[in-house]
Order: C-alpha cells, then sequence, then structure tokens
C-alpha cells in the first residue's frame, strides 16, 4: 500500500475498527476463475478498469483473475522442495482486507483467504507485512483472524520504520522473514512497494488502479 494511507489512517483505523471487531462477512469473488500457472517466475497483473473509478463487482473480480494462477502455482512449488521453510508473505490493506469498499467492516478477500487457507494446509507459512503501525497490531490480527486468515507472523512499522520509504521497510522485513529460515515462495500485495525489492521467489499484483485502492 502506498504512504498516504501510512500515518493518517493509522488514528482513524484504530477509532474506528476498535468498535467493529465482530467476525466480518467475506467479500466473494464476482466470479471463479482457474488458470494454471505460467511457467516463467513473473508478476502475474490484473486487468485494470480506469483508475478514476471502479466498482467492488469490478474489482472482485479483477482481483480473482490476478490471484487465480497462484494455487497452481503452490502446488507446483511444493511439490519440488528445497532448503528452508515455505512462506507465502502477504500485504493487507485491499490485498487480504477489503478495506477500501468497507473500511469498517474490513471483511477478507474471498479468493484471497482460499489461497491463504489453502497454503497454510500444505505447510506453507502464512506471513503479513503491512506498513500499518505496529501500535494498532492486536487490532490488525484480530481482523485477519476473524476473516479465515492464519497469522503465523504479523510485521507492522516500528517508529524507526517510519524514516524509511515503504518499499525499503517490506524489503528490509523480507530479509528478516528469510533470516528466520524461511523461504518467500511467493509476495502478493497490490502496489509495486509491496513487491519490488526482491526476496521472493514469485510476485503476484493485484489490482490496484493507479492507487486509487492503496
Amino acid at each position: 500500500m502506498s504512504i498516504k494511507v501510512k500515518l493518517v489512517a493509522a488514528a482513524a483505523l484504530t477509532a474506528a475498527v476498535t468498535g467493529v471487531l465482530a467476525t466480518p462477512a467475506v467479500a466473494a469473488p464476482a466470479a471463479p476463475v482457474v488458470a494454471a500457472a505460467p511457467a516463467a517466475p513473473v508478476a502475474a497483473t490484473a486487468p485494470e478498469a480506469g483508475s478514476s473509478s471502479v466498482t467492488e463487482e469490478q474489482w472482485l473480480a479483477d482481483v480473482t483473475a490476478a490471484i487465480a494462477p497462484a494455487r497452481a502455482y503452490v502446488d507446483q512449488r511444493i511439490s519440488q522442495p528445497s532448503g528452508g521453510k515455505p512462506a507465502i508473505v502477504f500485504d493487507i490493506d485491499n490485498t487480504t482486507l477489503a478495506t477500501h469498499f468497507h473500511p469498517f467492516a474490513m471483511p477478507g478477500i474471498q479468493p484471497v483467504v482460499e489461497l491463504a487457507q489453502y497454503a497454510h494446509s500444505r505447510g506453507v507459512a502464512i506471513i503479513f507485512i503491512t506498513a500499518r503501525v505496529d501500535f494498532i497490531e492486536a487490532i490488525t490480527r484480530s481482523s485477519l483472524q476473524s476473516a479465515g486468515y492464519t497469522v503465523d507472523e504479523l510485521h507492522g512499522r516500528g517508529i524507526g520504520d517510519l524514516f524509511k520509504s515503504v518499499q525499503q521497510y517490506k524489503t528490509d522485513e523480507r530479509i528478516k522473514v528469510e533470516n528466520e529460515g524461511y523461504t518467500i515462495i511467493a509476495s502478493v500485495g497490490n502496489n509495486w512497494t509491496d513487491l519490488n525489492g526482491g526476496h521472493a521467489e514469485r510476485t503476484f499484483k493485484l489490482p490496484d488502479y493507479d492507487g486509487l485502492l492503496s
């Protein structure tokens, strides 16, 4: 997610979410899409509609298309084990939780929830790296778990991280994950700052519509 939601959204998010920790509904995809994972380890990018506005229905359809190859990729990758414990790193806002269209309920995004649950059932650790500040970690963790995600690790920004760019912070956190003995087989996010910087074997880019859904 981009820098514009970091500090301004933190205070609003803390106040808004505190009273809304009831289990949220899960945002359903517009239609299931099945696609085989491409052989080359390149980013999967959703077709994006106009950047000025987008409907929730269109967004869910684009997310479903973008994430469709991931399950086949997980199957293929886990069948060829290599050194290190496998992990997938996820961004949060508008990647795993639908915070743009549902800023108070923050439901899980169904095709992403299903990917995370499936990967976890295959022995893949589910790790979240977010530019949200870490003082709302309890709220963030509760929202993720209520949406159906296993949270093996949750990385939020501390005070020192606020002086880094989002991309540098997220790259540094992936390096920390690797230093714990994990192999990051995939990184999933809706902004290039979630994905650039390396330290992931494969990246899956979800739509952000030129920053509209940051």
